[in-house]
């Protein structure tokens, strides 16, 4: 789990991506790799998003791939099937994380309130997903709550953009930022990977600034 989540501190920004067409997978991949942003969470919303992690793991074994937007133990099951090597869940589904933990796959769920950042430190975890980010008052909401967590970092994820990130990063309880204004669903399903690699150089051009 550690070294995910090294992974994730080192990269600053991981990129969301939503994969309607698995033929889209590995044009994709090669763009955020070439912007500097090895990393990808493919989102459990449509049914390409196995076959495109899979896609993905199998030829570019050095990027760091895992799911998103998963619910379900059935899901986990398949995501890591096909190569996935992290978790990231819209909330904290308490069967979920435990499924996780049970079989050591590194899993970001979703918290929104002190309560449930409670029970995920309950379990053990270190890293939550915030989320929605900006909806439930954004860094301000972040700081406020972050004192008395201590040991909790937080991976914030909705309505993060190319104006706000580099404040968020700057917080030291930020592991990393989730976002897709990188890889608009637009741009994927038109085909425009260059522009991805572009805007994908500027979001890593970001986190430099930020982290070195």
């Amino acid at each position: 789990m550690e070294r995910v989540f090294e992974e994730f501190e080192k990269t600053g920004i991981i990129p969301v991506v939503v994969i309607d067409d698995v033929k889209d997978a590995l044009p994709l991949a090669k763009a955020l790799i070439e912007g500097g942003l090895p990393c990808a969470e493919v989102t459990f919303r449509t049914d390409a998003a196995a076959k495109s992690i899979k896609v993905i793991s199998e030829n570019y074994p050095n990027m760091l791939v895992g799911a998103g937007t998963v619910l379900t133990t059935k899901q986990v099951d398949e995501a890591v099937n096909a190569g996935a090597e992290f978790i990231v869940s819209p909330g904290l589904n308490p069967k979920v994380v435990d499924y996780c933990i049970e079989k050591n796959i590194p899993v970001a769920p979703g918290v929104a309130t002190p309560s449930e950042m409670e029970l995920a430190m309950e379990k053990g975890l270190k890293v939550v997903k915030f989320f929605p980010a900006e909806a439930m008052g954004g860094l301000k909401f972040i700081k406020a709550v972050a004192a008395p967590y201590k040991d909790l970092r937080f991976m914030p994820t909705g309505g993060i953009n190319e104006e706000n990130v580099e404040d968020y990063l700057k917080y030291d309880r930020i592991i990393a930022c989730g976002g897709s204004f990188m890889v608009k669903k637009e741009l994927i399903k038109n085909g425009d990977f260059e522009e991805i690699k572009n805007l994908t150089k500027k979001a890593a051009a970001i986190v430099k600034k930020v982290r070195g």
